[in-house]
């Protein structure tokens, strides 16, 4: 690690501290393709829910979401590969979608769970769909907030807006970009702290790719959950809605209040914790 992650990592923990259980629990999880850091929370012998953050977010942006949902189930949020986050990766990098597939495998693997909700914001629920798609047996229930190039592609605003923080992810940058899309409200400062620390992370960025094909999806029996932003402009939440509805068999939506799509899920309304709860206790021990 270069001599700047000592005050990541100081951000990261002081996020973990300010917002999270102190009952959080850490772990490592040796992969193929590096070492996956995890939080965890609740009860060991709850159902698991795995929770897959955004680009350059971390898990510890679920810390809302974890304590919400860490009474009844056992709570897994994972930091990625090759983003931001205390996860080491190794000399075998994620380069394919398959590559992407025996991660998580290997991290479900490692937490020892056979079958798991999987929970998933823009990035993180690409990659939760996907998985869903690979291994359709190990997932008892899939919940999509506000994800992107699931169901539609990006806004081509958004995408104009997001160009010079993707070409050199400057704090100033990603600050802009934030402030932009969130229209300038007010997020954590704790956790603030660990986004600007975040611009200086390593170079390497998770893998990226097609969105699912219309056939794997229709044949998704599993419950989903898609929960999207009233205020997104990462992309139409109208079409995505009404894509995912003629894909999916078994989905339900709602759209969050006020929410825009990097305010999720740091600063969600109450009410998304209460709604992924009430699908997971209906749907998360598996049907």
């Amino acid at each position: 690690m270069e001599s700047t992650d000592d005050g990541f990592l100081a951000a990261y923990d002081a996020v973990l501290a300010a917002r999270w259980p102190a009952s959080t629990e850490p772990a490592e999880i040796r992969t193929p393709y590096g070492t996956t850091h995890v939080n965890s929370v609740g009860p060991a012998d709850a159902p698991p829910v795995v929770l897959l953050h955004g680009g350059g977010t971390t898990s510890t942006v679920w810390s809302g979401t974890a304590r919400a949902l860490g009474t009844a189930h056992r709570v897994h949020a994972v930091d990625t590969v090759g983003d931001a986050g205390r996860s080491v990766a190794g000399e075998r990098a994620i380069r394919t979608l398959s590559d992407q597939m025996a991660w998580l495998d290997a991290v479900l693997d490692g937490l020892g769970a056979s079958g798991v909700s999987l929970c998933g914001h823009s990035y993180g629920a690409w990659s939760a769909l996907h998985y869903a798609v690979h291994a359709p047996a190990r997932v008892r229930a899939l919940v999509l907030v506000d994800p992107t190039n699931c169901f539609t592609g990006f806004s081509r605003r958004y995408l104009l807006r997001a160009l010079p923080m993707l070409l050199r992810p400057t704090v100033r940058r990603r600050r802009a970009f934030l402030e932009w899309e969130t229209g300038r409200a007010a997020l954590d400062e704790t956790w603030l702290r660990l986004y600007d620390h975040a611009a200086a992370f390593p170079a390497a960025r998770p893998l990226t790719g097609p969105r699912p094909g219309p056939e794997a999806l229709r044949a998704l029996r599993l419950p989903v959950l898609l929960l999207l932003a009233e205020r997104s402009r990462a992309h139409d939440i109208g079409r995505v809605a009404a894509s995912a509805a003629a894909l999916l068999p078994r989905v339900e939506t709602a759209v969050l209040p006020g929410a825009t799509h990097h305010t999720l899920p740091l600063a969600a309304p109450a009410e998304m914790g209460a709604r992924i709860g009430d699908f997971l206790a209906a749907h998360g021990r598996g049907d």
